[in-house]
Parts: structure tokens; C-alpha cells; sequence
């Protein structure tokens, strides 16, 4: 469940939220201002051009002057509304939070030299039974997928609930059972006891457009059956490190519409709506719903076994930038640039490398280091993989078979031997050879440590401090090595770089 309060408290430059809207205990939300602006929708009549006095010849109509070249109908957003709408519900939880202090006085140790001080101020009910749960309400949306009662909606609408009620839109409401929910997609399953419930038709997200017009029905703010429409924005769009290739739409979408449909103009439900990008807490033009082709899998397996598998391949990756394609030699900027290979992961045993650039996955071209895990959201352990791998300024072909997330190895992976190093000048680098004390303490076998950072190497972001572990993905025991990797490179090298407990490569331009 999300509280409105947070909603609206915005610190960060650019925030993804949820969009369940919480209640406040024991009381109204809030006034909600809705603008009451009717916007009628007209067709501008084209005249036709004035008739001549003279009798002429009719033109063809494919060789008329200034007529439409093609006419397109919009969708009938009023059947979909009508006939889809039904299998929409409202979600309703209820959960309990602790109270952090009792009577909103300070939680002082009964030794503080203030305790008896703010004690006679304390409530005395709270004196006898301690931190008391106080219940917080949620609202959100979903949809019926089944008959006797499947439900869609999002993890985040019934996390932490220990009550869940389904209205449906005639009105009736049931006690809903929560069959499972899945973190990593924001995808839960709902069940309540009731037959011959109407049912949203399931499309394939895979073949939504760019352009193309989607509707979607929910509960923002608690408004029931609340109907926008807008296009599809993009697909395929990962967000940070998230697992899912959303479907970014302009669909008005806000809190309370969490978990409902994104029906496309056929009334097929495409998609999950699941978050927004906004500044303000309120909608602003980017919504994003979770593919139904994802949701659908992520359901069966729930409603099969009451949990969720998840694929891995034991990999860090990161964006192929401008300056990685001229270091690697790369003809198009696209990719997904391993940094860190998990130490008896499938990626491994596969022979993949940090430096090596993940090109295509089953076929599947990855331009954005997200295509990587929205494609594992999409596999299941035990898949086969083959992976093209650019390595050494040529495609590699390398098979494997994904592992399971939860079984995943938390064990760091360590590089092989290293010594020596003094001066390298182009970079902008000043490097020694780690000492004994610091590879025991630090883990790291191979790598030069940078003394000092100045020039092309201080633009990039390089540190003193930082580990120097590769040059355009070859280790490096030398500052020799160095020396001729960056003689070899025309306009940029990738280095990869440990700062604490974390590696990342950095592009440095040189030309």
C-alpha cells in the first residue's frame, strides 16, 4: 500500500510512484478539486471546393485537389467502456502499521534525564499497552481474468495487507484472498468466492504499435470506473533496474489506478498500469503499464504453485555509450556491456567476460542494457540461452542455461594477479601496483591503484583511490600494458574501475 502523504512528498529530481492511493487513519483523505470541464469532441467538416458556372468534368477522386488522402475512425471508446468496464473492480486493504512514539511525544529511555519530564504528558492508554498498531486503508484497481473470480493487480496495491474487499461494478463487494504477489514485476493475484463473473479479454502486449490508442479504466483517487484514453508512447521501455519492458502510454493515469487494465481499441487488455513519472505526485504525461504477456506468466505460476521463479544469468551489465562503441569497436551503438560475471553463475560457465558487449540474446537484438533483465523476466531457470557476444572486435557465440535468482551465488568476483606501474601521462593517470595489505584487505588480485587523476581521466570521473582492473576489457598487470592499449585506441578507452565494493566502466576520450 502507498500513503498519500507520500505521494506528494517529492525530494528527488525525478521520481517513478506507485500509484495505489492510501487513506489516512481513521479519517478522510483529503478534499479532492475536480475540474468539471466537458470537452466536446468535434469533426471539422471539410466544404467541398464552389462548382464552376461552365459544366466540367468530375476528377477522379484519387487525382482530387485538396482531398483527405485517407480517412481514420477513432476507436469507439463507448463500447469498450461499456462492455470491458464490467470486469473492472475496486480494491480496497486494510493493514496495520506501528505507531514509531505514543501521543506523538518523544520515545525517551526511562534513564533519560527528560523521561519523567514528557511522561505526564503521555497518553495514558499507550502507557498500558504499548506501540500500538493503528490501521492504515489503501485503495487501487485490478481486473477479472477468470469467472470464478481471478484477479490482476499490482503487488504494490496489496502489500502489507491484512485485509483485502473487491467492489465490482454492480455494486456487490467480496473478501478477497491474496494467491500471491511478485515484487519483482509488481504482479499479484486476488481470488474471491463468487461464480459467472464477467471476464476482460486477454490480447498479446507483443503486438501493440507506437501510435496506437489505448484506454484505461480505474480508481484514481477512489473515482470508481474512471475512464481515459491516450496512445502508446513506446514499448519495451525499462526504467532504472527494473525487470520490465514497460508500455509507456499518455494515458491519464493516477493513484488509484494501480493495478487496473490498458485495454487496446479491440477491448483487450494489453497491459497492467503500474507507475508514473511525475514531479508533482499527479499525472504528467508518462504512464506505464506492465506488458499482459508478462503478467499472464508471472499469474500462471502463481495460481499453479503460489510463487514465482524468476531466470538468471548471473551478469552486471551497463550502457553501451559513444565512447564504449569507439573503444570496442562497435559499428552501432547498442548492447549491454558486462562488468562483473558472477563466479559459478550460467553466464560463467558460458565463458562470458567483464568487457565483453552482449549484442543479442535468442535472436533478440539488445540495444539497452535493460532489453538484459526485461529478457530474464521473460525466461524461466532452465531456459536455453545463446548469446552474441562482441569480444575482441568480433561477434563470439556463446550457449548457456539460465540459473534460478533465488539460488543466486552473493559471492564477489575476484581478478587474477597484477604488479607493477608508474606514470601514464595520455590518460591522465598516476598508478602503482597494490600492495600485499591491500589485496588482502580489498580482495582484488589484479589491478594498479590510481594515485592521482588529472586531464581526459578527471573529466571521466576517475578518482584517487580508485582500481584501475582493465583496459577495453583486458586485465592489466602493467603499466606497460596500459601504455600500449591507449597507443592502440584512437578516440576513447573503456576502463574498468573498482571503487569500493562496486566495478563500473568508464569511457575516457583520448582523441
Amino acid at each position: 500500500m502507498s500513503n498519500p502523504s507520500a505521494v506528494t512528498a517529492i525530494t528527488a529530481k525525478r521520481l517513478m510512484l506507485a500509484l495505489g492511493a492510501a487513506g489516512v487513519i481513521g479519517g478522510a483523505v483529503g478534499a479532492i478539486a475536480v475540474n468539471h470541464n466537458n470537452a466536446a469532441a468535434s469533426a471539422a467538416a471539410q466544404a467541398a471546393p464552389a462548382v464552376a458556372a461552365a459544366p466540367a468534368p468530375a476528377p477522379a477522386p484519387a487525382a482530387a485537389v485538396g482531398a483527405p488522402a485517407s480517412t481514420v475512425a477513432l476507436p469507439d471508446f463507448t463500447r469498450i467502456a461499456a462492455q470491458q468496464g464490467k470486469a473492472v473492480v475496486n480494491i480496497r486493504v486494510v493493514g496495520g502499521t506501528k505507531t514509531a512514539n505514543r501521543g506523538g511525544l518523544p520515545n525517551l529511555d526511562p534513564s533519560h534525564p527528560f523521561y519523567e519530564f514528557f511522561r505526564q504528558f503521555q497518553d495514558p492508554r499507550g502507557e498500558r499497552g504499548g506501540d500500538r498498531g493503528t490501521p492504515v486503508f489503501g485503495a487501487g484497481s485490478g481486473f477479472i481474468v477468470s469467472p470464478d473470480g481471478v484477479i490482476l493487480t499490482n503487488a504494490h496495491v496489496v502489500q502489507g495487507a491484512d485485509e483485502v474487499t473487491v467492489k465490482l461494478q454492480d455494486r456487490r463487494e467480496f473478501r478477497a484472498k491474496v494467491l500471491g504477489a511478485d515484487p519483482r514485476t509488481d504482479v499479484a493475484v486476488l481470488k474471491i468466492d463468487a461464480k459467472g463473473l464477467p471476464v476482460a479479454p486477454l490480447g498479446k502486449s507483443q503486438s501493440l504499435l507506437v501510435g496506437e490508442w489505448v484506454l484505461a479504466i480505474g480508481s484514481p483517487f477512489g473515482l470508481e470506473s474512471t475512464v481515459t484514453a491516450g496512445v502508446v508512447s513506446a514499448t519495451g521501455r525499462t526504467i532504472s533496474d527494473a525487470a520490465v519492458p514497460f508500455i509507456q502510454t499518455d494515458v491519464a493515469v493516477n493513484p488509484g489506478n494501480s493495478g487496473g487494465p490498458l485495454f487496446n481499441t479491440r477491448g483487450e487488455v494489453v497491459g497492467i498500469n503500474s507507475q508514473i513519472y511525475s514531479m508533482t505526485g499527479g499525472y504528467q504525461g508518462l504512464s506505464f503499464s506492465i506488458p499482459i504477456d508478462l503478467a499472464v506468466r508471472i499469474k500462471d505460476q502463481i495460481v499453479a504453485t503460489g510463487k514465482v521463479q524468476h531466470a538468471m544469468l548471473g551478469v552486471q551489465v551497463q550502457e553501451v555509450e559513444q565512447g564504449f562503441a569507439d573503444s570496442f569497436k562497435l559499428e552501432t551503438v547498442e548492447g549491454a556491456l558486462v562488468f562483473s560475471v558472477e563466479r559459478g553463475g550460467p553466464a560463467e560457465r558460458a565463458g562470458l567476460k567483464p568487457g565483453d558487449v552482449i549484442r543479442r540474446a535468442n535472436g533478440k537484438t539488445i540495444v539497452s542494457s535493460g532489453d538484459l533483465p526485461a529478457l530474464m523476466t521473460l525466461s524461466k531457470p532452465g531456459d536455453k540461452m545463446a548469446l552474441d557476444v562482441w569480444r575482441d572486435g568480433k561477434l563470439v557465440r556463446l550457449d548457456t542455461t539460465l540459473g534460478d535468482a533465488a539460488a543466486r551465488s552473493r559471492r564477489g568476483q575476484q581478478q587474477e594477479v597484477a604488479e607493477v606501474a608508474d606514470n601514464s601521462a595520455k590518460l591522465g593517470l598516476t598508478l602503482r601496483p597494490l600492495e600485499s595489505s591491500e589485496r588482502r584487505r580489498s580482495g582484488i588480485a589484479n589491478g594498479l591503484v590510481i594515485e592521482d587523476s588529472s586531464g581526459a581521466a578527471l573529466i571521466a570521473g576517475i578518482e584517487p583511490g580508485d582500481v584501475l582492473i582493465s583496459v577495453n576489457g583486458r586485465p592489466v598487470n602493467s603499466v606497460e600494458q596500459v601504455r600500449d592499449m591507449v597507443s592502440k585506441a584512437s578516440k576513447s578507452v573503456a576502463l574498468l574501475i573498482q571503487r569500493g565494493g562496486d566495478k563500473i566502466f568508464i569511457p575516457v576520450r583520448i582523441g
